[in-house]
């Protein structure tokens, strides 16, 4: 009896085109498609909770498909990471509803963007990081974030390129800037949805913010910019997909107190901390 499966997928987008397929470049959902080809023999669509674009990684991208194969959720878990290459793979796996949505029911999204500033640089984590070579000023970038208006409100301004008559009212939940550890900011925003490049081109307006180009009052003014005006885009490989929100029982993960341990310290960072300026 066919049955929809839902897949929560980490992975380090340095070595990916984005999520979504690309002919000739190599993507998650290419390499997740070709990988279950391998184990059931479907040829299977998978579909995404949101589309992160190159060099963007993900801690929490949920995907979902439909199938024929009997096997156990934790059985498919293991084989497909099995066939997976090291920088993608299966946390979990959940039988869902026929109708489950990844993307249309997902209720809230939290992104992670990650600053080194001032001092040398870090090579090993320059995959992960923007490092800008000046000092910000973070509790300036910290006040400029308070001001953004929570709710449901047109980010338009903080948009990349959409397509005419594309939807831009979305609800922000949390935008907070904290200093994580010496010379390591990190920006986290939540919301019902983000517009393409929305959580970049508000990190790149916040350093504006940190280096003196801005002042609070004037970063939040941005939102009532035209459309794409704010920013500038921060890099890519800064940002993290931390994670996907769905209604209680929409997905069950049953994961392991393993699994869960393994997600909660995966995750920590995504979260403020005590002493965060947030």
């Amino acid at each position: 009896m066919r049955r929809r499966l839902a897949l929560l997928l980490q992975y380090d987008g340095s070595g990916f085109s984005g999520s979504q397929l690309q002919p000739g470049r190599r993507t998650v959902q290419g390499v997740m498609e070709a990988a279950y080809e391998e184990l059931t023999h479907e040829s299977a669509r998978f579909a995404f909770a949101g589309r992160t674009d190159a060099g963007v990684h993900a801690l929490g991208q949920v995907a979902a498909v439909d199938t024929d194969s009997h096997l156990s959720t934790s059985a498919l878990r293991a084989a497909l990471n099995h066939l997976l290459p090291d920088d993608l793979a299966v946390m979990a796996a959940a039988d869902v509803e026929a109708g489950f949505d990844p993307r249309r029911h997902a209720v809230a999204r939290t992104y992670r963007y990650r600053i080194r500033h001032g001092g040398p640089r870090a090579p090993l984590s320059r995959s992960h990081e923007w490092h800008r070579a000046g000092t910000l000023d973070i509790e300036a970038m910290a006040r400029a974030a308070a001001l953004l208006p929570r709710g449901l409100r047109d980010w338009a301004a903080f948009a990349g390129k959409v397509p005419e008559g594309y939807p831009t009212v979305r609800t922000l939940r949390r935008c907070d800037v904290e200093r994580r550890s010496t010379g390591v900011v990190l920006v986290t925003m939540e919301a019902d949805g983000f517009l393409p490049h929305q959580v970049r081109r508000t990190v790149g307006a916040l350093v504006r913010a940190g280096s003196g180009g801005l002042q609070p009052g004037q970063f939040a003014a941005l939102v009532d910019g035209a459309p794409g005006s704010a920013g500038p885009t921060a890099p890519p490989q800064g940002l993290v997909l931390c994670s996907v929100a769905y209604p209680p029982r929409t997905v069950n993960w049953g994961e392991s107190e393993s699994a869960l341990a393994t997600r909660e310290r995966d995750t920590r960072e995504c979260a403020p901390s005590e002493e965060g300026w947030g």
